[in-house]
């Protein structure tokens, strides 16, 4: 049997509630291991699949956990498999494999790197902010992880053509760069704090553009919804463009506490003469908080959501809610889709 149709990415009806059959009292896998409608089992769930140290697992310990999910989905799993080598499998799948493809994600763009990825942009962009060519660098460096990131863990039923991309990834750096050099010229006259906050703004700017445009398919043609069931119902912009919002929201929040925390932080810092003096100390120590406060907030903000996402059926297009009120009538209420991360 091929691959593509062992994946463990199929629209489950449970919305993320790890379940045991109980008839055989088998462990469903092809959900996260803790409840998904709620933000503890979410955060549980992203704490586990952001951890940084899965980025360095080998591509056969990767193609191996895949093998044992598949293997235990067909009940041919080896002999003496414990619970915890399944959800340990289970946990490298999900950090390494697109949740719709079910193919093998770019290591850079999985949320594993988001710490070691976000530590060191972050730390670069609040340290070399003061002078317009270190702006510019450090900003378009940090896009273009962004626009690989967006475009690796983008709604897979959604095609998006090389052009595109292109596009996307243009308009999204030239928009935090006009942002940064624009809101960098504002802040000469003003005191030294505000000035540290041009990182902020850009990436918030940019992450407004950034991430519609890697996904502008789904805005124009909409998004692929499902029942309860997971039966496909029709694709919505609705859902898409509340999908969208809510992934700038998340990636946002990410970067509150680091960015608009670690100003104040190094403002304070400064008035001591010993760190003053100790310049070469000031991207080390930014580099390694923002670091460890996104080592929380990757996952904090990947749960404010749930990954499936829902949309009443009275809200999304006119066309669209007719079609399932006159196929199911008022059974359905809701409608679910992926949002992406």
């Amino acid at each position: 049997m091929a691959d593509k149709d062992l994946h463990l990415s199929q629209p489950s009806l449970d919305l993320g509630v790890p379940q045991w059959d109980q008839s055989t009292r088998r462990l469903d896998l092809g959900v996260p291991r803790w409840n998904q409608s709620t933000f503890i089992g979410r955060f549980k769930h992203f704490l586990n699949i952001t951890d940084m140290r899965l980025g360095v697992c080998s591509d056969k310990e990767l193609e191996d956990a895949r093998n044992l999910l598949n293997k235990y989905r067909l009940g041919v799993e080896p002999p003496g498999t414990t619970e915890e080598q399944l959800w340990y499998a289970q946990k490298l799948y999900m950090s390494a494999f697109h949740p719709d493809s079910g193919q093998k994600q770019n290591v850079f763009g999985r949320m594993s790197f988001q710490v070691p990825g976000g530590m060191i942009l972050g730390g670069a962009m609040l340290t070399f902010y003061r002078t317009m060519p270190a702006v510019v660098f450090w900003q378009w460096v940090n896009q273009s992880f962004n626009a690989l990131v967006n475009y690796t863990n983008r709604n897979a039923a959604s095609t998006i053509t090389n052009k595109q991309i292109g596009m996307a990834y243009v308009t999204a750096t030239s928009s935090a760069l006009l942002v940064a050099m624009g809101f960098n010229s504002l802040t000469k006259k003003t005191p030294p704090l505000v000035a540290r906050y041009v990182p902020f703004v850009a990436v918030a700017a940019a992450n407004c553009v950034n991430i519609p445009m890697m996904r502008q398919q789904e805005v124009l043609h909409g998004i692929t919804v499902y029942n309860e069931q997971g039966q496909e119902l029709g694709k919505s912009k609705k859902a898409a463009n509340k999908g969208i919002v809510q992934v700038i929201l998340s990636r946002i929040s990410m970067t509150v506490p680091g960015m608009c925390g670690l100003p104040i932080v190094m403002e304070r810092l400064l008035r001591y003469n010993w760190f003053r003096r100790a310049t070469w100390s000031h991207v080390y120590f930014q580099t390694l908080a923002s670091g460890a406060i996104l080592i929380l907030m990757v996952p904090v903000g990947c749960a404010l959501f749930p990954q499936k996402a829902s949309i009443a059926v009275d809200k999304l297009e006119p066309d669209l809610r007719e079609e399932i009120y006159n196929k199911y009538g008022n059974a359905i209420q809701r409608v679910y889709f992926n949002k992406g991360l």
